[in-house]
């Protein structure tokens, strides 16, 4: 090796070696910080590369070695981002032969954006940088033009180790690429590059933030909006002394677990009302309650809906709630008749005439009857051939509705019926054979039948107790193509209703 590598090799590791003193006493006397600190300084040294005409020395150790040592500035941005700042101070320089070399003063500034991978927690981080520069070349040495020059791009990347929460040490290569190629002496190539090989020592300043002042950083503050005052655990959250998620503070019942819903309160029914303010703290699950937490009575009998059969009517506890309107013991949801006070054999309902027909059956109520007969009396033998002999019996004028003189005697009898029998009512309907016109048939038995009831009711029958229709030929009883058919079909019926 020529002297002039040898000198120039041992000078550089001269000033290295004052440069690793120097971080060696500063791990020293540096106090621990506290992580949360976004501010970090850092000191570092190491030794230059150069690549330009005269030659590529870029990790080429068997070159002289050219010392420099510098300090930097970082800004935290986020757990993945850094803004910073660089600032170096040594020489560059190149060794071909004993007649070809150069060696050049050189400061170096740079900004740039830092991208760190993997998480803060992580004691090994990979970084790398982008940014621009200024390089300035003292007139030493063997530069040949000294002055400042700007430098595109300022790149590279690094790892840094964290040896505690503020002290981390720092391996960083950085590429710069000087716009003025001249100062090797050559100019060949437009620019020169250069390669800085550092190490150093980075920690944090600052002051620890504690935004609400509850004596935990923001950084390990894990609920860093807590309020003013309020009790929190190692973590900077409120205490929770019940272990209910919700905070002591904010707990109305701190010392019962309880729900998130009810500020913390237990709700035992799960009926939505907290038991502090439920007066009804046993209500079965599911039940709907009102705002005290009791069941809900929507008729207001005193009997809770899910207990009421009725729950909507107003009842009593005997029929679980349902009402008896009649007061006859059978609910009305059960009685028949359940406005009328009646008999549990008739389900509620009431037989007045006792004859086995309850009355809202009993087409006569008040007359003692038969069941076939809906309540009412049934009708003797001699009134049904009364009414059967009054079929052919009752005569009118050819084509007329007078009714001749020699029905007067069956239509007396009838009212006698009538009379005797207050009960009955009395339908009459009158028929005709199918001889003539349709209509003017239909309009002649209605008149016959109507001529009837106005000879009873002029009888002192109450006409509410009669009704007269005709239907004409439509209702024929025998053969309309025989004299005797024809004979029949003309007719007054009488039917007895109740």
């Amino acid at each position: 090796m020529n002297k002039t590598l040898l000198f120039t090799k041992l000078e550089s590791m001269k000033k290295v070696s004052l440069i690793l003193v120097a971080f060696a006493l500063m791990l020293n006397v540096v106090s621990a910080q506290t992580a949360d600190k976004k501010w970090n300084v850092g000191l570092h040294a190491g030794i230059t590369d150069y690549y330009g005409d005269l030659g590529n020395s870029f990790f080429n150790f068997d070159q002289a070695w050219y010392a420099f040592g510098g300090l930097s500035v970082s800004r935290y941005l986020n757990s993945n981002f850094d803004l910073s700042a660089d600032l170096n101070y040594g020489e560059i320089g190149f060794i071909e032969n004993n007649t070809s070399y150069f060696r050049a003063q050189l400061t170096h500034f740079n900004v740039n954006a830092r991208y760190k991978f993997l998480s803060e927690e992580k004691k090994l981080r990979p970084f790398i940088f982008l940014g621009v520069g200024l390089n300035y070349f003292a007139d030493k040495y063997t530069v040949n033009t000294a002055g400042l020059e700007g430098v595109v791009p300022a790149a590279g990347f690094g790892l840094n180790y964290r040896i505690n929460p503020t002290v981390s040490i720092q391996w960083k290569e950085t590429f710069n690429f000087s716009m003025d190629g001249n100062h090797d002496g050559e100019t060949t190539l437009i620019g020169d590059s250069y390669l800085y090989h550092a190490i150093g020592v980075t920690f944090n300043l600052g002051k620890t933030k504690d935004a609400d002042g509850d004596g935990v950083s923001d950084k390990k503050d894990a609920c860093a909006n807590t309020p003013t005052g309020v009790k929190v655990d190692a973590k900077g959250c409120p205490i929770d002394t019940d272990g209910d998620v919700v905070a002591d503070y904010l707990d109305a019942c701190p010392d019962v677990k309880g729900l998130t819903n009810l500020n913390g309160c237990p709700d035992t029914d799960g009926d939505g009302i907290a038991d502090k303010d439920d007066k009804c703290a046993d209500t079965p699950k599911g039940v709907k309650v009102n705002a005290t937490g009791c069941p809900i009575d929507t008729d207001g009998d005193g009997i809770a809906d899910y207990l009421d059969s009725c729950p909507n009517e107003k009842g009593i506890s005997q029929f679980k709630g349902c009402p008896d309107s009649d007061g006859d013991g059978i609910a009305d949801k059960d009685d028949k008749c359940p406005n009328l006070k009646g008999d549990a054999q008739y389900n509620g309902c009431p037989d007045t005439d006792g004859d086995g027909v309850t009355d809202n059956e009993d087409k006569c109520p008040k007359v003692k009857g038969i069941a076939s007969n809906k309540g009412c009396p049934e009708v003797t033998e001699e009134v049904k051939q009364l009414f059967t002999q009054a079929l052919q019996g009752i005569q009118f004028e050819s084509g007329k509705d007078i009714i001749k003189k020699s029905s007067y005697s069956i239509l007396d009898q009838v009212v006698k019926v009538m009379n005797d029998n207050p009960e009955y009512k009395l339908k009459i309907n009158g028929h005709t054979d199918s001889q003539g016109d349709d209509n003017m048939n239909m309009t002649l038995s209605d008149k016959r039948a109507n001529a009837v009831k106005i000879y009873l009711v002029d009888k002192g029958i109450d006409s509410e107790r009669l009704s007269a229709a005709g239907f004409g030929e439509t209702l024929p009883v025998a053969d309309n193509n025989t004299a005797d058919g024809r004979a029949k079909n003309r007719r007054v019926e009488f039917v007895v209703e109740f």
